[in-house]
């Protein structure tokens, strides 16, 4: 965590835990005396000028502190240690995607694509299979086994009965700042209700013709999970995007990852598509959905290119 020196009461140290409008909200690490715990900032002028945005997980100095109105205004940003792009949160240690088991139903294509954004970003990645309850344990099973040979040990819970919850504390508790992703309506805010009750998340219905969530979280906010841990809660999005480069696509299959890790392929600009030499087989499950993939980012590659 970025350090930065208070010299008095007027000045202190927090973390960017949401944004309203043009406002952030700043929870102080150590409040002085006689300041709240949370203070509602602006930023100050010459940050806008030197192009260094502020966003929810940034480590923030702020200054002129009004403890009455608990307001203040951010002076400084330290540097960050990972930045995500969507959704916009800093200073990430752990992707979190939660897929639900059904209602919707399961979609592969839709799971490995948030899988592959969650990869992109080189953190460490946690499935979570939600509504656990809607599938007898033998299927609910299958599912697991299935993720597993994708490379993910997934934690599957029911925020209705409770069942998995504790598992997923654990896990969240050891790490700093955690982001809770994937489709809408797959049960993220009923997910954080089960962790936090008293926050009483707005929960989403399911279109039953489209299969989707309706978007009920509107913005990142953090949430604290103990001293050390905090959990981003974000909006939900139906299809995320491909790497643009296709030598960036292998390597977000940790199953393909797996494979290279022996025996790596003979040729570095491999694209694993049963090139002699290659160290990559064509039987895992998810080869398909790679090789479709490859196809449609090298097509646009070749767009770009002018032809």
């Amino acid at each position: 965590m970025a350090e930065f020196s208070a010299t008095s009461t007027s000045t202190a140290t927090g973390i960017v835990v949401a944004l309203q409008a043009n406002y952030l909200e700043v929870e102080l690490h150590a409040p002085p005396d006689g300041i709240p715990g949370r203070l509602l900032c602006t930023r100050r002028t010459r940050l806008s000028h030197r192009g260094a945005a502020v966003h929810v997980g940034d480590q923030v100095s702020i200054e002129a502190i009004d403890p009455v109105q608990a307001r203040a205004v951010v002076a400084d940003v330290a540097p960050r240690d990972s930045w995500l792009t969507r959704p916009p949160v800093a200073n990430v240690s752990l992707v979190v995607v939660v897929l639900a088991v059904d209602q919707p139903s399961f979609d592969p294509d839709q799971a490995s694509r948030f899988l592959l954004t969650a990869e992109r970003t080189g953190l460490d990645v946690q499935v979570v299979l939600s509504k656990r309850d809607l599938l007898p344990p033998d299927q609910l099973e299958q599912l697991c086994e299935r993720l597993r040979r994708w490379g993910y040990e997934p934690i599957a819970l029911s925020s209705e009965t409770g069942e998995g919850v504790e598992a997923l504390q654990q896990r969240l508790r050891g790490t700093a700042l955690a982001v809770l992703c994937g489709p809408s309506g797959v049960g993220k805010s009923s997910v954080l209700n089960r962790l936090l009750p008293h926050l009483s998340l707005r929960v989403g219905a399911v279109s039953g013709r489209l299969q989707r969530g309706r978007h009920t979280t509107r913005h990142v906010e953090l949430f604290a999970l103990g001293d050390t841990s905090k959990v981003a809660d974000t909006p939900g999005f139906n299809r995320p995007d491909l790497p643009d480069d296709p030598r960036e696509l292998g390597v977000l299959f940790p199953e393909l990852r797996q494979q290279l890790d022996p025996w790596p392929c003979r040729f570095r600009d491999c694209l694993h598509r049963g090139e002699p030499g290659c160290g990559v087989s064509t039987t895992w499950e998810r080869y398909s959905l790679y090789a479709s993939g490859l196809e449609e980012l090298v097509a646009l590659s070749r767009q770009g290119r002018g032809g």
